[in-house]
């Protein structure tokens, strides 16, 4: 589970909820239980969430404080599983979770995609509830998120965790998806930046260290000490074959990299491969 992005106007709103109902071919459930996939739906949303109106208030509040970025309209979050889980398994545990923590609150929207290897549900949450809270995500928040969406799916039969990506050895975290879609199509203006910026480094014989580095070091260290605790428990316990298993685990780690590094690679965002870790006991 991550949180995608979110979108700060109106055009954006419309852009994203497109985007995730296909342009029309899959049908945007709201959490009304409507359905909206007629022609142009996307500003169905807008108008019946009042964003038009919102955006307004804000824009002329944001004249007042020029130099602030405006607040965001939407949030986009993203719920995924790994290929074989039941579509349907996911979207329910979704739709529970939506239900408990944003009925009657915030207004929201998801949509399924099962064409996928792996099983997802978009959701578009507004930003602003129904009584004028503004959702604000912050980390405690995601994890307790995750924790929820995993025991939906355990109650639905499906097996699930909700681990850290840093426990699971990954050391970046996804782009948001309108810097990954246009990363697919060679048209991100924040990579081809980052590019830039590296091939004037390159030229000037050095590259500039990134302070946030010397953290994911630290914090794979802890990860790898911790999985190597585990092994040494199995160990004790005598499951010495699942012991095994986060050894090789932990030996396939791939190393820390910074998004910096890896475009000074030549490898783009878009083409990352994130294999999770799933431990089976044989006996």
């Amino acid at each position: 589970m991550k949180v995608s992005g979110g979108a700060r106007t109106l055009g954006g709103v419309e852009q994203h909820v497109a985007y995730i109902g296909r342009n029309g071919e899959l049908a945007v459930e709201l959490d009304t239980g409507e359905g909206l996939q007629e022609r142009h739906f996307e500003r169905s949303l807008v108008l019946e969430w009042n964003l038009d109106l919102e955006a307004q208030e804000r824009q002329n509040a944001h004249r007042i404080r020029e130099g602030r970025k405006p607040s965001k309209l939407v949030h986009n979050l993203i719920f995924s599983m790994p290929p074989g889980t039941p579509a349907s398994k996911v979207l329910r545990a979704v739709k529970i979770l939506a239900a408990n923590e944003f009925e009657l609150k915030h207004r929201y929207a998801m949509v399924l995609h099962a064409d996928e290897p792996h099983p997802h549900v978009h959701v578009v949450v507004k930003a602003v509830s129904e009584q004028g809270v503004r959702l604000n995500i912050r980390k405690a928040t995601l994890r307790n998120w995750r924790r929820q969406f995993a025991e939906n799916l355990r109650q639905l039969g499906v097996a699930a965790n909700a681990t850290e990506r840093a426990v699971r050895g990954q050391s970046r975290s996804g782009a948001p998806d309108g810097i990954y879609r246009a990363d697919r199509r060679h048209e991100s203006t924040v990579v081809r930046a980052i590019e830039k910026a590296l091939i004037a480094e390159r030229a000037q014989g050095s590259f500039k260290p990134e302070p946030g580095r010397a953290t994911l070091i630290r914090t794979r260290q802890s990860v790898v000490d911790g999985w190597r605790a585990i092994a040494e428990q199995l160990q004790a316990e005598g499951d010495w074959d699942l012991a095994h298993q986060v050894d090789r685990f932990v030996q396939r780690m791939a190393p820390v990299q910074t998004d910096r590094e890896a475009i000074a690679q030549g490898l783009r965002p878009s083409q990352r491969v994130r294999e999770p870790m799933t431990l089976e006991r044989t006996r």
